[in-house]
């Protein structure tokens, strides 16, 4: 074989070699590990094939919304993140107040005491009494009209919450002293990076949307993860 030939080949080879990593490359997907914010505020398999995060603030009533639904439906939603082999991550913040209009103070208080109970180990339990005292309380009966009243409460109130499941001492503290706000405060920034539009913000796999309606049920936060997993 002539040498020019060789040559020839031997370039052929190498640049369906590097095309050939080029395409591994793009196809190689990021490991949910590098994705999350912070594992404690997850439901379902790190390893999961699918990945649905919702950016949310426990002062924005379509976020609470869309989170009773959730865990009014908690054993089926569960089921469905495990058939479908989906993370859920919670991405939260004190979004309304570092950038909204009105600046409700209790966004900012709630993250913090919702991230304090997260580093007791506690950030389900406590979401879940928080999600469902807010909503109860004010949102289900006054919707946006509630900021006044929920503008009225302190620190306390949030404290009080973690009473009710347990948590004391070095809560308290976290709370007071606001251990937490630093990282509430980036997590805003974060989220405005990432979202769009308004919150709720939500991103699955490929597809991604914003809002939730007060009067919508589970079947609606199915259809948003069926939408995810048909866009991958």
């Amino acid at each position: 074989m002539k040498a020019g030939n060789i040559i020839r080949i031997a370039t052929i080879v190498l640049i369906l070699g590097v095309l050939g990593f080029g395409v591994v490359a793009a196809n190689k997907k990021t490991p949910n590990s590098e994705k999350v914010w912070d594992e404690r505020m997850t439901m379902g398999s790190m390893d999961a094939e699918n990945y649905f995060v919702t950016y949310t603030d426990l002062m924005c009533p379509y976020c609470v919304a869309f989170e009773v639904a959730i865990l009014n439906n908690e054993d089926e939603f569960k089921q469905y993140l495990e058939e479908n082999d989906v993370l859920f991550e919670v991405k939260l913040s004190d979004f309304l107040y570092e950038y909204g209009e009105a600046r409700p103070i209790n966004s900012r208080y709630s993250a913090e005491a919702t991230l304090c109970a997260r580093n007791e180990g506690r950030f389900w339990d406590y979401y879940k009494i928080a999600i469902a005292t807010v909503w109860n309380n004010f949102f289900a009966t006054y919707g946006k009209s509630a900021f006044p009243m929920i503008n009225s409460l302190d620190k306390t109130f949030w404290i009080d919450l973690g009473h009710q499941i347990g948590l004391s001492g070095d809560f308290d503290t976290c709370v007071n002293e606001d251990e937490t706000l630093a990282e509430v405060i980036e997590n805003a920034r974060k989220t405005v990076d990432a979202a769009n539009g308004g919150l709720p913000y939500f991103k699955f796999n490929k597809y991604e949307l914003s809002g939730f309606d007060p009067s919508w049920d589970w079947s609606y936060v199915k259809k948003y993860f069926d939408m995810g997993l048909r866009n991958k």
